[in-house]
């Protein structure tokens, strides 16, 4: 394991998981399982296999249940995994999941390299729990490193389920369309009630700033979203306002307490 200051990387493995299977060479299938599922085809195939998807989707969801009832508080760090040890957003990444898990939270990120990774070194570091959620993707080969406990799911609306349900704030680290997924995605939930007291910080002012003003000029401007919408996240470039933003999770009562699936 990276000592703190030192670079981590993540090797290239050379294989891809799909679920609990690790495939290589011809054994790599053409389309994942959420291609599958979303792609009726030119028949009617699909009137007939999916209802029997609908076993694999339970069974996702059964196993991340199982697998993170029992965390604790944690908090998402979700940025791009394009982004890696020798930039200035990886180091501001593991030094916020390393202050988070020190105040008692554990770590969750999507268990890829770049700033998830960052996320996970960062939990490690700071002696809290470093958690992954993977993905089935064409382009990636597993989790990274760094995690220690750690979930491969095929659908994206599953995983999705599991950082909302068992995080209790998300940290959102500059990425592209699948960190903007996972902002919007909090964002609606907030607005809509769906949870609630759920800190969103947004980390990098340069770097969120055009979409911030872009919300104001045209969305805020044309009444399609309100004025409080603007105040659902905490926009900053300060480690310490980070870590002020979001408190240590609440003392456990119940089965859910303290997670944001239990406040709907």
């Amino acid at each position: 394991m990276a000592d703190k200051g030192e670079p981590a990387s993540t090797p290239s493995r050379g294989f891809y998981r799909k679920g609990p299977l690790r495939l290589r060479g011809d054994k790599v299938p053409e389309a994942t399982a959420d291609q599958r599922l979303l792609d009726r085809g030119s028949g009617a195939a699909w009137a007939h296999e999916d209802p029997w998807r609908v076993m694999r989707i339970q069974a996702e969801f059964v196993e991340g249940f199982g697998t993170l009832a029992e965390v604790g508080p944690a908090v998402c760090l979700f940025g791009s995994a394009r982004l890696h040890a020798d930039t200035q957003v990886y180091a501001d990444a593991r030094e916020i999941a390393r202050r988070l898990a020190e105040a008692g939270n554990a770590i969750i990120t999507g268990g890829g390299p770049g700033i998830m990774e960052a996320g996970n070194l960062g939990a490690v570091d700071g002696g809290g729990v470093s958690i992954g959620l993977g993905i089935e993707l064409p382009f990636e080969t597993g989790l990274n490193d760094h995690v220690e406990l750690g979930v491969n799911f095929r659908y994206f609306f599953v995983r999705k389920t599991m950082f909302l349900k068992y995080s209790c704030a998300f940290v959102v680290m500059p990425g592209g369309y699948g960190t903007l997924d996972e902002l919007f995605e909090a964002l609606t939930m907030v607005q809509t009630g769906k949870v609630t007291s759920f800190p969103i910080v947004l980390f990098g002012r340069s770097y969120w700033q055009g979409l911030i003003d872009w919300l104001s000029e045209a969305p805020l401007a044309t009444g399609t979203i309100g004025r409080p919408d603007l105040s659902m996240f905490t926009l900053t470039d300060d480690i310490d306002e980070v870590v002020a933003a979001i408190a240590p999770g609440p003392p456990e009562t119940g089965p859910d307490s303290g997670r944001a699936g239990s406040r709907s």
